[in-house]
């Protein structure tokens, strides 16, 4: 059974086509950026006919996966002969508020609640319905499945993911934290445990997914009892550009102050800030470790507020689950930032965490073991793969 898998942007569209047969063999994979603008392009790469460019100008989300499919059905570039192969997509979702706690096979009334649910992430999930919207168009009747960002953190309790605002503010209008990376948090747990051969319905973990959005999550007996982002990818860690966790009353003051319009304040916080406005170097990881070793005061400074923030949120989620069984890190920067790792578990013994600084050195894009064998707390590098998720839970529940 072949699946398409579908990360749909506002301007970009993320895809991986999947022989679930064939032990979840990915067949191809790609990119499509700056949908909209006359400089589109498409990066493709098949399983065994290598990697394709291609630039063209792309009007629509409808257009992009027409021109997927096309290359998907190439001759020489593609993995099939006819589209009709495919038989489910699957699509990840970021906010299914409090409406979906479960991945959902696509049908009138799942639309009806995603679009309901639009104003909860304004960003994101408009850009996801023109996804499925548009496979609807071009391979009408296909099974589609909406996989949520969210669903993995509503076994999240009340007192957890409330804010202290007047309670109307909740049963009106559904303000509370519902946080996301829901699917990476939930299959690095599971996986991670699993290379320590123990369950992880047993277990007190934390997983840090650490890239350009980063989150924590607490993870108790398979469930997730809290995590740092709420009701937007906005709060908690420092970021790429996000600004994270931030006192209200400085953005009150910018707006009262320097006449800041809502326009305004949404491009400081989400585009113009973490990593990227500390440092003033760049919102890329790499690139601020080079400048931070050339003597960039900034630099450094944005690396040691990442690190620290992690480290807060670890110490303060230990606390909640009293106790911690497993530390994991996972992500762009999770799974390949030596550096980084070494500045947050490093110094962690009175957790229980025996940090091993040599098996730590070097250690990019594997599952791994990175503390010492005698370590109460176990600290795990795990890849993630989302994707594989969502080929998952659609393969799952188109078949059920």
């Amino acid at each position: 059974m072949k699946i398409l898998v579908l990360n749909c942007g506002s301007s970009s569209i993320k895809y991986q086509l999947f022989d679930m047969a064939d032990n979840e063999k990915v067949l191809a994979k790609g990119l499509l950026e700056k949908i909209g603008l006359p400089d589109s392009f498409l990066k493709h790469k098949s399983c065994d006919k290598g990697s394709y460019e291609e630039g063209r100008s792309i009007s629509n989300h409808t257009e992009g996966i027409q021109w997927i499919i096309d290359v998907l059905l190439h001759p020489e570039k593609g993995v099939i002969k006819d589209k009709n192969e495919i038989k489910a997509a699957g699509h990840r979702t970021v906010h299914g508020g409090e409406y979906f706690c479960h991945s959902t096979l696509i049908n009138e009334d799942a639309m009806k609640n995603l679009h309901a649910h639009s104003h909860l992430a304004p960003l994101h999930n408009p850009a996801n319905i023109l996804g499925i919207e548009a496979v609807e168009a071009l391979i009408p009747g296909l099974p589609q499945v909406a996989v949520f960002d969210t669903s993995f953190h509503q076994s999240m309790p009340e007192h957890a993911y409330l804010y202290a605002l007047p309670y109307e503010m909740y049963t009106e209008k559904k303000i509370r934290r519902y946080g996301f990376h829901g699917t990476s948090h939930k299959f690095v747990a599971e996986k991670g445990a699993a290379f320590l051969g123990l369950d992880w319905q047993d277990m007190k973990i934390i997983t840090c997914h650490l890239g350009n959005g980063s989150s924590v999550c607490a993870i108790d007996k398979g469930k997730s009892v809290d995590t740092s982002m709420g009701l937007t990818p906005v709060e908690g860690l420092i970021m790429g550009t996000r600004v994270g966790d931030i006192d209200l009353g400085v953005i009150l003051s910018l707006m009262e102050n320097d006449s800041l319009s809502t326009k305004d304040v949404n491009t400081l916080i989400n585009k113009k800030s973490g990593l990227l406005g500390i440092s003033g170097v760049s919102s890329d990881m790499r690139d601020i470790e080079d400048a931070a070793e050339e003597g960039n005061h900034r630099a450094q400074l944005a690396l040691e507020m990442f690190a620290y923030r992690v480290k807060k949120y670890i110490g303060s989620y230990t606390a909640a689950m009293n106790g911690l069984d497993i530390l994991i890190f996972t992500g762009g920067i999770g799974e390949n930032g030596c550096l980084q790792r070494k500045m947050i578990a490093g110094e962690m013994n009175f957790l229980g965490i025996d940090f091993d600084f040599e098996r730590n050195k070097d250690l990019r894009a594997k599952d791994a073991i990175i503390s010492k064998d005698d370590s109460k707390v176990k600290v795990l590098t795990i890849t993630t793969n989302e994707e594989l998720v969502i080929a998952r839970d659609t393969y799952s529940i188109v078949n059920s």
